[in-house]
């Protein structure tokens, strides 16, 4: 058996389970069996190109690259990658989105400061619930002071941050206690954080563990 007709049959098997345990009927678009016979297109087009196991690794490597939005070289700082978000007005800094990539941005300050921010270096990730993931600018914020971004800039994998929160006090909405323990690099490497913070009239005050542990006391 050869392995295009291998992938074939796989396909097919996925797609029969995929009807059988869902309420489509048999001539409504089916998403899931869209995005398999999808996978087999790019499939057969990969074998097709008479990649040995090498290139195709390769291959791979770069299309999950641009599956995910990242560069596949070193980005640079050069002034032709930017786009000017300062139509958009703030008085400490000018801001610009690169054109390379578009979750990365540049901030320029007024004394010739220059910082950069990926908003999808990192996401955060319920200490209680590992399965509960999100994103926060806090976290980030964070990171970002842990790591700062210098070009080139080449992005990796994203990096897991482990947190908590919780609300003491029903008028501040969801929650209004936030702890930031650790990061978890997708080498395996644990960074310990250890960061405490509540709710603010403007963002978020940071304050200590025993404050947090004090707080912690009285959730909600």
């Amino acid at each position: 058996m050869s392995m295009q007709t291998w992938a074939k049959k796989e396909i097919e098997i996925a797609c029969k389970r995929e009807r059988e345990a869902s309420d489509v009927k048999k001539d409504d678009w089916d998403y899931g069996c869209a995005c398999y016979e999808s996978a087999l297109k790019a499939y057969k087009r990969l074998m097709g190109d008479g990649h040995s196991g090498f290139s195709i690794s390769m291959t791979k490597h770069i299309l999950n690259r641009l599956i995910d939005g990242k560069p596949l070289t070193p980005i640079e700082d050069t002034p032709d990658i930017w786009n000017d978000l300062s139509r958009f007005g703030d008085d400490k800094y000018t801001s610009y989105q690169c054109t390379r990539m578009s979750s990365l941005f540049k901030y320029v300050y007024a004394d010739g400061t220059v910082k950069y921010k990926d908003i999808d270096r990192c996401y955060g990730v319920d200490v209680n619930n590992p399965y509960y993931t999100f994103s926060s600018g806090l976290v980030t914020k964070i990171i970002d002071e842990m790591f700062p971004i210098t070009m080139p800039y080449y992005p990796g994998k994203t990096m897991a941050v482990y947190c908590e929160d919780f609300l003491t006090d029903k008028k501040n909405g969801d929650f209004d206690t936030k702890g930031i323990f650790y990061a978890a690099k997708p080498d395996g490497e644990k960074i310990e954080i250890n960061r405490f913070f509540k709710d603010a009239k403007v963002g978020w005050d940071e304050i200590d563990e025993v404050e947090y542990n004090e707080r912690k006391e009285r959730k909600i």
